[in-house]
């Protein structure tokens, strides 16, 4: 068996109950809701979408990320069917990336179907693609990194409540440590590169540049060192746990 044979297993089981559907469709009604009410997208008239668009992504993945996610673990350990993956010829890390492509996919998904709103900047004006495109990858890796993060939780429970709490949490600390009120204050209460340093440590330092096409080596590296520690740390609880 696989990582391909799991990816499609897990990518079967979200479209074949609603979960996968639901919140898909909550995403696009809330992403596009606050696209055009709070973040004044036709008044703004910003073709990069930097500002009404992109901006909420982080906000919206906190919360629906882990939604996602928290199934991924939580289930196969209060199901007992992690035990029965143990009898498999099969390793950890082909199981864990399968479920992470899997759940990744859903949100692939979900981003694709906001091609409307390209179509309709494109039509309204002459946006720069390149930045848009560039954003689009910013806002897949912050989400990525966010189901990263709630499968290292989800390894650690079975209960899927605590488990989507628990990432909720964390991804919201992530998103919250960077955000620009929260760096203000610290700056003004620490020095000028201790402040720039623990801005650096969040996500928002990191996917704002994507979204205005600046591709810096250190954003994806950041994005890549956060997805593949948690997904380390998963590894270890998972052998662990069936060791």
């Amino acid at each position: 068996m696989s990582a391909l044979t799991i990816y499609k297993r897990e990518l079967t089981s979200y479209f074949a109950q609603p979960t996968a559907y639901a919140i898909i469709v909550i995403f696009l009604l809330v992403v596009m809701g606050l696209t055009f009410t709070f973040g004044g997208f036709i008044p703004a008239g910003d073709a990069s979408l930097s500002s009404q668009f992109f901006a909420w992504h982080p906000w919206i993945f906190m919360f629906l990320a882990p939604a996602v996610g928290m199934r991924l673990w939580s289930d196969e350990q209060r199901n007992g069917t992690i035990e029965l993956l143990g009898t498999f010829p099969l390793s950890t890390w082909s199981a864990i990336i399968g479920k992470f492509l899997a759940a990744a996919t859903v949100w692939l998904v979900a981003l694709l179907l906001t091609f409307p709103i390209v179509i309709t900047v494109n039509y309204l004006g002459d946006p720069d693609n390149g930045t848009i495109l560039s954003g689009y990858l910013g806002s897949f890796l912050v989400c990525t990194t966010f189901l990263a993060i709630t499968m290292l939780v989800s390894a650690c429970t079975r209960d899927q409540v605590v488990c989507l709490i628990v990432a909720v949490a964390v991804c919201f600390l992530m998103v919250v440590g960077g955000f620009d009120p929260v760096t203000s204050v610290l700056s003004r209460s620490v020095s000028t590169t201790v402040a720039e340093g623990a801005t650096a440590a969040f996500v928002w330092d990191h996917f704002s540049t994507l979204t205005r096409g600046l591709f810096r080596f250190q954003d994806l590296v950041w994005f890549g060192s956060i997805i593949i520690v948690s997904l380390l740390g998963t590894s270890a609880i998972l052998s662990a746990k069936r060791s």
